[in-house]
């Protein structure tokens, strides 16, 4: 039977071969509990601006009955709703293709057309060759795609400065300056125009580029709900524009346009600027804009509006505005109606036409920062010095909004911190790095007169959760100040809950810490540096994905690390030159090249990605960047087989690098290599998805002199024990969790651990973001459960429940006893911190990803718990649909309830115990036995399950 027919067949052979195809042998019949629940391109449901030629289709089903899964699809692709059927499909009509493949479905039709509109829809067969209907009707948008659609749309650039506030100054003093001296910065830019609306609208699009972050205005109203746009981005190389739908705005006549234009990450040309790895400041220069606007009429005639020199240029009362020190608003200096029709504008001047230094402008995939929740002040008190000090109760990353009624001039200043003095007399700024940066994140508002006055920041946003208010004549209150949540507004796709009241609240802390680091990059902390690190990027990814919808936050940032290698000498080979990614992406602080240990997350992310949503294209993507990156590494390579590099187990318990490195137990290299090893494998199974056979063979050579030589340096047996180990914690987690260890050694070596743990450390952990991402997951695993539960829940430091006793809402960079320090110095928010939660899901949910079958096409279902934890209930989210799993245990029986969505297969491994008393909705399992099962798994197809068992 022919499987797949192309759009480049005569229409007449392609209707008759649909028709052999669906008719052949007997009458398909209709299966009408098959429903399509979602459907989307590119991950995405009907998304305005693709901007690729082989859109990925996805599509969720569901059913009522068991064991349901896809035999084929097919496909229409059409350029019109009126042509999306079998015989006129102009696009794409792909015929019946016998797979069962419903995710990430390659586009394989006609080349796509820049700023059109496609629609789609498909139909499967199920195993037993039944047909459902048709989906509905979805639609994707074209972007721009070329530099030459944006027509004669130019970057405009501020002209003049003309700020007069004496308040368009702030102090700048790093930790090495005797004395501060005053800066400004780039000034925040409003830019107008008028455009003529001629007739009656169709439809109507407007395409936004800042370097810097905008905000655009159409008739005096804010377009749209993004904050902070566009996504930060290695400037030089690419930049992201947004589009807008502005149909049902634009007015029949004149409009007015406004864009306020603000230095974000392109124009920071302040902080960092003595910083020893920069020798000179970080911007690209004077932040631009470019925009256009395309119009198509009812008629069918066309009209598009664009930023030239004609627009008109001024400067406004945001009179300073810096990433890292904040606004200051001077709203004296207001401009009444400067954004609608009919202002008069004769005193402003032109803009400058500007010429960046740019060679790619795409659509931004990734969903838009926003404002994603409010907080009210919890408490309110006078410090030491008699000023208000407002606690929110949540550390958080944004800005504070301000409704405020005092008299014209004064100044209202709003200093921001993650923490209080240890005594609580007073906010903390240690924590949140302005010796660092150089300037403390500070929100400053002039009053303009006597009325009530609201205001927000535009430009900036900080880490937080005190508030300090100088220049108010009461005391603050949830009518006067709030706090505002700002972040990437990632879907939430997944959850947790559990018997264990530690355990949720580990769960609520470690989300708050990635959300609150979200913002178009994976941050290392929302404040003192705002910096994507890798090292920091890879430590919570597999956590973020069983909670976030992060494919294309990935996707994002992977091109960020691309567009940030840079050519760098191999170690053994220095005539050789490898392009290598920099520990910071993207952005001009760059620390150094990227070390094994951190530079892994170019190999990490899309191998992450692959596993959690079964999406290939992420891998030939960066396939060839991944496998340099992999030779640059392997010349480190020395006599014994060991690469000498790495960057560290970062943050370990009480660990200073400067006043006490030897709390770092691990040695570098040791955890550098056990990374390095567990990235061969993976370059081993890439190299094989992209048809590289010699490069397959010699990763998988390399992995096994690896281990060998891994085993040899660092296997150490403890002495006056039986055990063995690799000399720290983490570096053993590591070795078990990769698989390095020999089979006959397995025993000893958990053995050996626990050892530490127990014997050696009490009950506690020694480990930084490398060992204690996979600690508890190791110890569940072998048997260790309860040994997991102790040194998770111990009171005592250093533990994650001492961290929450101390009264933290967000992990802490560093492990350290608060109560004996002046106030917490380093960062109180750092995601790297979360990996470990990833726990939660993998080993008390005990749900996981097959490696044969990614994207949870086939998955495992196995909780391993502590005796302390009686009910979990999880929901991983999967490219088809949620695994929802519930378990309890009821007088010694272990009951679940789990849903296996449409197209996948869940696992379920079988001990002893299992064997003899397992059910499966109230029946014994051998009844659920098919060809595939043995006496060690039962395989479940789609359905509603309750599994039960004596424990």
């Amino acid at each position: 039977m022919i499987k797949i027919y192309k759009q480049n067949f005569l229409k007449p052979i392609i209707t008759i071969a649909i028709t052999v195809l669906y008719c052949s042998c007997s009458e398909p019949k209709s299966n009408d509990s098959l429903i399509f629940t979602k459907l989307t391109c590119n991950y995405k449901e009907n998304p305005t601006a693709i901007e690729d030629q082989h859109p990925l289709f996805s599509w969720q089903l569901d059913s009522e009955e068991f064991n349901k899964s896809q035999s084929a699809f097919h496909i229409l692709v059409a350029s019109s709703k009126e042509k999306l059927n079998e015989e006129d499909a102009d696009k794409w009509n792909s015929g019946k293709i016998l797979k069962s493949t419903s995710s990430f479905v390659k586009y394989n039709g006609e080349p796509l057309e820049a700023l059109h509109t496609y629609y789609w829809k498909v139909l499967i067969w199920d195993e037993d060759e039944n047909l459902s209907k048709w989906s509905s009707i979805q639609q994707f948008n074209m972007g721009l795609i070329d530099i030459k659609n944006w027509g004669s749309s130019a970057w405009i650039t501020l002209n003049e400065d003309k700020r007069t506030s004496p308040h368009q100054y702030r102090e700048y003093k790093t930790g090495k300056m005797s004395k501060p001296t005053a800066v400004k910065g780039f000034a925040a830019s409003y830019f107008r125009n008028e455009i003529d609306v001629t007739k009656e609208i169709e439809s109507a699009k407007a395409y936004i580029c800042g370097l810097g972050y905008y905000e655009l205005y159409l008739n005096g109203n804010k377009v749209g709900d993004h904050v902070l746009d566009p996504a930060p981005s290695n400037y030089d190389k690419q930049a992201y524009y947004v589009d807008y739908d502005l149909t049902d705005i634009l007015e029949p006549g004149t409009n007015a346009l406004g864009i306020i234009l603000g230095n974000g990450f392109y124009g920071q040309n302040i902080s960092w600027k003595n910083d020893p790895e920069s020798e000179k400041d970080l911007s690209y220069g004077p932040p631009a804009v470019k925009l256009l606007i395309k119009v198509t009429y009812t008629d069918g005639q066309e009209a598009e509006f664009y930023t030239d020199e004609t627009w008109k240029e001024s400067t406004g009362p945001i009179v300073f505005n810096n990433i890292y020190g904040g606004d200051t608003y001077d709203a004296r200096h207001e401009i009444n109606g400067w954004n609608t029709v009919g202002f008069n504008d004769k005193d402003w001047s032109n803009p400058k036409i500007a010429t960046p230094e740019l060679k790619t402008i795409s659509a931004q995939q990734i969903p838009a920062i926003k404002k994603l929740k409010e907080l009210e002040p919890k408490e309110v008190f006078k410090g030491a010095d008699g000023e208000w000090i407002v606690d929110f109760g949540q550390n958080i990353a944004g800005w504070v909004k301000l409704n405020v009624q005092e008299k014209e001039g004064q100044l209202i200043e709003v200093t921001t911190t993650e923490a209080l003095l240890t005594d609580g007399s007073d906010i903390f700024q240690g924590a949140t790095g302005g010796g660092a940066n150089g300037m403390p994140q500070i929100y400053e508002y002039i009053c303009k007169s006597s009325e009530p006055e609201s205001w927000e920041p535009k430009f900036s946003y900080h880490g937080f959760r005190y508030a300090k208010v100088k220049g108010v004549s009461s005391k603050p209150n949830a009518d006067m100040i709030k706090a505002v949540l700002v972040a990437t507004d990632i879907n939430e796709t997944g959850s947790f809950t559990s018997s264990d009241e530690l355990f949720n609240k580990m769960h609520s802390i470690s989300k708050w810490t990635i959300v609150d680091n979200l913002h178009g990059i994976p941050e290392d902390c929302p404040h003192r540096e705002k910096c994507g690190w890798l090292g920091d990027s890879h430590a919570f990814a597999e956590y973020a994905l069983y909670n976030y919808d992060m494919h294309d936050f990935y996707n994002k940032y992977m091109e960020d690390i691309r567009t940030q290698m840079r050519p760098t000498k191999g170690h053994n080979n220095p005539d050789i030159k490898f392009q290598v990614p920099t520990m910071i992406a993207p952005g001009k602080r760059t620390s150094t090249y990227a070390k094994i240990d951190w530079g892994v997350a170019t190999m990490y992310l899309p191998w992450y990605s692959y596993r959690y949503y079964g999406d290939e294209t992420i891998v030939k993507e960066y396939y060839e960047e991944m496998k340099e990156l992999t030779n640059f590494y392997l010349s480190f390579k020395d006599e014994n087989g060991i690469m000498q590099d790495g960057m560290g187990d970062w943050c370990p318990p009480l660990w200073d690098r400067r006043l006490n490195p030897s709390a770092m137990e691990t040695d570098p290299i040791i955890s550098a290599n056990a990374y390095f090893y567990d990235v061969l494998g993976i370059m081993e199974t890439f190299a094989k998805m992209n048809d590289d056979v010699a490069f397959a063979a010699q990763m998988k050579e390399e992995k096994e002199a690896l281990k060998n030589a891994f085993n040899k340096a660092y296997l150490k047996n403890i002495p006056n024990t039986e055990h063995k180990w690799y000399q720290s914690q983490t570096a053993t987690v590591q070795a078990l969790q990769f698989g390095m260890v020999p089979e006959n050694d397995i025993e000893k070596v958990v053995n050996g651990l626990a050892h530490n743990i127990t014997e050696v450390k009490g009950g506690h952990h020694a480990t930084g973001i490398h060992g204690n991402r996979y600690i508890y997951t190791v110890l569940n695993k072998y048997g260790k459960e309860d040994l997991a539960y102790e040194i998770l829940t111990t009171p005592e430091f250093p533990s994650q429940t001492y961290v929450m006793n101390s009264g933290f809402t967000t992990w802490p960079e560093r492990q350290f006893e608060w109560e004996k320090m002046e106030g917490p110095t380093n960062s109180l928010n750092h995601p790297m911190h979360s990996g470990f939660a990833a726990y939660f899901y993998e080993s008390l949910g005990g749900i996981k990803s097959s490696k044969d079958k990614p994207g949870y096409k086939e998955f495992i279902v196995d909780p391993k718990f502590p005796k302390t934890v009686t009910h979990t209930a999880v929901s991983v989210p999967t490219p088809y649909g949620n695994i929802d799993s519930k378990w309890s245990l009821e007088d010694g029986t272990f009951i679940m309830q789990l849903n296996v969505p449409f197209n996948t297969t869940a696992l379920l491994p079988l001990n002893e115990n299992q064997r003899n008393s397992l059910s499966i909705n109230g029946t014994d399992w051998k009844k659920f036995h098919q060809e595939t099962t043995t006496e060690n798994q039962v395989r479940l197809g789609s359905g509603d399950y309750q599994i039960s068992y004596k424990r």
